[in-house]
């Protein structure tokens, strides 16, 4: 197979991978199951997914479609080529406003049509939790619904047309026909026309149609895709007089990839909704109540009715990014339901909520009822959509496990469905998570299980064949949008009976008679608990890292904790950080999501003494910027950043460490050598030809301009100045200053600033003898290095520093040490020491903001000259402390505005952008939000970068300077 797999990719204008680490990555989706593919491709058009058609039916393979890969199904997981159309077939094709439609290929993001539809006063409205990611050919796949079905319902009421490849490798358009028109395609010769004659011939007998009626779901449950969707193209006018018009999109949407290959869709979009929302967010002491309580809000028509329990709330609460969108959370709710109503008007919106608080005070639901509106309300959804990434941060294996998530019943029914499902549930002895849909009927409940346990495999198999039996109890649907896959499949005969079932096997066979498209999805399944991502009774792995990892049960279980859902794969539309080089280069290798399934993969599965010493790992983490955006974005709290730190030392351990990184983590003692001669160092790193020479020594693109030192250094100068400083009177208190590696030698000025800012404003500045961060060490995995210095910073700073008197830094990577892996890097002995350090460890401007706060500080101390400010956050002050101390420091002066520019990572990210190989996926970075907005500024505006690394990419990139916050302040002082 391989010499055909090579002919193949000589074939393709896209990229074919066989290699052992792409086949790694792609063997999970969002599932609990794992199953390594043949290959997987990248198809650049429809000319490659028909070459890849003709080889799969050549050689007797597969090919399993996938695009965010985030299906908890298993819909993506399978032994053949996988093709992956996210990383080129993205573009948005036609938009016609006039008659309300939009035309794309399978690989557009939802929310990013509609960015490009909103302008035209329109948009796409079936809302999945993963909209930011996710992408039109996946929700096609599985006929998603999301937040809005109540009023929008599933993708399957959107989809016009579809251009699809069929299995012979012949192409076909389907749309809306006419009866006329549907006799004439069942004239036609080719597959496409066996295909219009084997569904009239299937679905024209009475006793057929009978049958399905009889079986399927409940007419009134809009959220079904249980099996193919037969029961829809009944009601069409071909077999129903007065239906609408025969349509085959009604069967390929929810046929998960397995009957055609879809290369172009077209969707009916709506009118932008209402301007004007509030979200009503009723608490609830216990389910049952809460429950109830839906049947009520839906006699209110909102346009959401979502639903969020204890043990999922709970888990926000140690995610650093939701546990700030908990703001309106009051007491310990059993269940919030959150309840959007829209208006044209805040007050028509905010009148319709009123009401509904009204009702369930009469009827005695709920004890609070808060209600968000404006931009606050995002932050609710945020909270919501992060329910699947969060459950992941369960301690232990034990998980929720997605098996039975995704059923639905009538909304009347709910509360007796639930009251049943309780009642299975205490049967197992076990407990289940409730959230999401429940004003559409569907609440996404899963049983905690460790699926490394066999009772627990057994429980998975029982608990999923019980909620098949109770599901058909109220003539519900198994799967209300997140499909059958392989998950439910194995049940769908006890669901639609057996004779439905073999209906559905024959419409399969005639679309995919050699079983091409996706196999083993929705008929002619795999039993359930088969090809499960963890093994069962796995042998215990210790393995032995120098930092931390106790918290996430060590750091095999720290990358477990990727649960898949793929909000690494966020692109720089949607906000956040995570993850940069993904946002340059669209390849699933460069998220957050490859590298922790590489570690899982290699650390579960290596046979090598030293688990780490695989090149496949080195070339997955190569990329990563070690931003730490996925420390806080990543709802499951995924830290990419300390995983790549502890890797590279292990993989050094084998393999030695390589020249360019131990001198880059030893630049504060080269800096040091090269501080007795500034001028002579400068020179030579400065002119074209012995600089030259260093930057190919190091590796270092010649673009770049190395870091000059200054002409002394913050210390030397803080020995002669720092200690004649007196601070204004009266003194407002004291605070020691971290004299951090990069300030000290090379961006000393903006130190003298800060020190002179602060003693300007009052307080004393001290600064003890402390060695470097170590911030350089941990970034290049030289983490015995980096241990030695935090615990020497810990034992001078630990029993000085307090929250009277704080410990404060000019440059996030190193002061934030202190919080961030400081505490994992101490003897255990000392790690509540160095945790109690961290929280007093401050950004200058974090402490401004403390005491502007206070009402220590005033706008009377600086200039009233109006500025505008731009302001770059440093990606480690994004993820540990947020952008807004600064931007709240820096607007004091009181006609500045500071605007915050949405930019993730600059893309320099210390020395990463300085590297030869990554200066152009840097710059890439770059590129996507920041150097743009920067161009568009005026010149006259102020740009501020807290980040040493920003400020370099800025000048690299823009060729505008960008000042420390503390300049800008320092700057703006009025004299005195």
């Amino acid at each position: 197979m391989n010499k055909q797999l090579h002919r193949l990719a000589e074939h393709l204008h896209g990229e074919l991978h066989t290699d052992e680490l792409h086949r790694r990555l792609y063997a999970t989706d969002a599932s609990i199951y794992r199953e390594l593919p043949l290959a997987v491709a990248y198809p650049k058009h429809k000319a490659d997914i028909i070459t890849l058609i003709r080889f799969a039916r050549e050689n007797r393979t597969s090919l399993i479609p996938r695009s965010a890969g985030t299906s908890l199904a298993g819909q993506c997981v399978g032994s053949g080529i996988v093709v992956d159309i996210s990383r080129y077939m993205t573009d948005i094709l036609e938009i016609n406003a006039a008659e309300g439609w939009v035309r794309v290929q399978p690989g557009v993001i939802r929310d990013q049509l509609n960015l490009a539809l909103k302008p035209h006063g329109l948009f796409f409205g079936p809302n999945t939790s993963t909209a930011n990611r996710c992408m039109l050919g996946g929700m096609v796949g599985n006929n998603s619904c999301g937040t809005t079905s109540i009023v929008y319902g599933s993708t399957r009421d959107h989809v016009l047309a579809l251009d699809t490849v069929l299995s012979d490798g012949s192409e076909a358009r389907f749309e809306a026909l006419s009866p006329a028109q549907f006799d004439e395609k069942r004239k036609a010769g080719g597959l496409e026309g066996q295909l219009y004659r084997q569904v009239y011939e299937a679905l024209a007998p009475p006793d057929v149609q009978a049958e399905i009626r009889a079986q399927f779901p409940k007419p009134g449950i809009h959220r079904r895709n249980t099996g193919y969707a037969v029961d829809i193209l009944l009601e069409s006018n071909v077999f129903t007089p007065g239906g609408s018009d025969f349509n085959f999109c009604k069967l390929l949407a929810g046929s998960e990839g397995t009957l055609a290959f879809t290369t172009e869709i077209t969707l009916h979009v709506d009118p932008l909704p209402a301007p004007h929302e509030v979200v009503l967010c009723a608490h609830f002491d216990t389910l049952t109540e809460c429950l109830e309580a839906v049947v009520v809000a839906m006699q209110h028509r909102p346009t959401a009715c979502e639903m969020m329990d204890k043990l999922v709330l709970d888990c926000t609460k140690s995610n650093l990014e939701q546990a700030k969108n908990r703001f309106f959370i009051e007491g310990d709710p059993a269940g919030v339901l959150m309840i959007e109503f829209r208006g044209q008007t805040p007050e028509e919106a905010a009148e319709k909520a009123a009401a509904l608080v009204a009702d369930f005070r009469n009827r005695r639901f709920g004890y609070a009822y808060p209600v968000v509106k404006g931009a606050q309300s995002k932050k609710v959804w945020d909270l919501r959509s992060a329910g699947l990434g969060v459950l992941s941060n369960l301690p232990g294996d034990a998980k929720g496990v997605a098996c039975i998530e995704d059923t639905a019943v009538e909304v009347a029914d709910l509360p007796a469905y639930i009251a049943d499902f309780d009642a299975m549930m205490a049967g197992f002895g076990q407990r289940s998570v409730y959230y999401a849909h429940a004003g559409a009927g569907e609440l996404h409940l899963r049983p905690i299980l460790d699926l490394k346990k066999e009772r627990d495999r057994r429980h998975l198999r029982g608990i999923s064949a019980a909620m098949a039996q109770l599901v058909k109890k109220y003539n519900g649907s198994l799967s209300g949008e997140h499909g059958d896959g392989r998950v439910r499949a194995e049940f769908i005969p006890r669901m639609i009976g057996e004779k439905n079932y073999e209906l559905l096997r024959r419409i399969k066979s005639a679309w995919d008679p050699d079983g091409m498209f996706n196999p083993g999805k929705i008929v002619d399944a795999a039993p359930m608990d088969t090809a499960l991502r963890y093994e069962a009774e796995p042998p215990e792995k210790h393995i032995d890292t120098v930092l931390d990892f106790s918290e996430s049960g060590g750091i095999l279980r720290a990358a477990e904790k990727c649960n898949g859902s793929g909000d690494c794969r966020r692109l720089d539309f949607s906000g956040g950080t995570m993850c940069p080089s993904y946002r340059a280069t669209r390849a699933e290798k460069d998220t957050t999501r490859a590298r922790a399934n590489a570690l899982r993969e290699f650390l579960t599965h290596s046979e090598k003494s030293n688990a780490f010493d695989h090149r496949e790992l080195y070339d997955v983490l190569d990329l990563c910027l070690s931003c730490k955006g996925c420390s806080s974005e990543c709802p499951s709290n995924v830290d990419m950043s300390s995983m790549k730190a502890e890797f590279l030392h292990q993989y050094y351990k084998s393999n030695g460490v390589p020249f360019r990184a131990r001198v880059f983590a030893n630049i504060a003692g080269l800096n040091r050598l090269g501080a007795y001669f500034p001028a002579i160092t400068n020179f030579f790193m400065g002119n074209a030809v012995t600089g030259g020479l260093l930057k190919q020594m190091l590796g270092v693109a010649p673009q770049r301009s190395l870091p000059a030192l200054h002409r002394t250094t913050l210390r030397c100068w803080f020995e002669r100045h720092g200690r004649k400083l007196q601070p204004a009177a009266p003194e407002k208190g004291r605070v020691y200053f971290f004299c951090d590696e990069f300030t000290d030698y090379n961006d000393t000025a903006i130190g003298i600033k800060a020190v002179q800012l602060l003693t300007r404003l009052g307080y004393r500045v001290e600064m003890p003898a402390h060695p470097e961060s170590g911030r350089a060490a941990i970034s290049k995995g030289l983490l015995l290095k980096a241990r030695d210095l935090a615990i020497q910073n810990v034992g001078i700073f630990k029993n000085r520093v307090s929250d009277e008197k704080p410990l404060l830094g000019i440059e996030p990577s190193a002061i934030l040490s202190f919080r961030d892996e400081y505490p994992r890097l101490v003897p255990e002995n000392e790690r509540e020491a160095a945790k109690t350090l961290g929280r007093n460890a401050l950004l200058v401007e974090e402490f401004l903001a403390r005491e502007i706060q206070k009402g220590n500080i005033s706008a009377a101390s600086f200039t009233k000259t109006a500025r505008k400010v731009l302001l770059h956050g440093h990606c480690h002050q994004k993820a540990l402390a947020g952008v807004e101390a600064s931007a709240w420091a820096l607007g004091l002066p009181e006609n500045y505005t500071v605007e915050v520019i949405p930019s993730g990572c600059c893309g320099m990210a210390g020395s990463f952008g300085y590297e030869a190989e990554h200066y152009a996926v840097s710059m890439q970075i770059g590129e996507l939000v920041l150097f743009p907005a920067l161009r568009k500024a005026a010149g006259d505006a102020l740009v501020a970068a807290p980040g040493t690394s920003c400020r370099h990419q800025i000048a690299d990139g823009t060729g505008r300077k960008a000042l420390h916050p503390v300049e800008v302040l320092y700057e703006a002082l009025l004299p005195g």
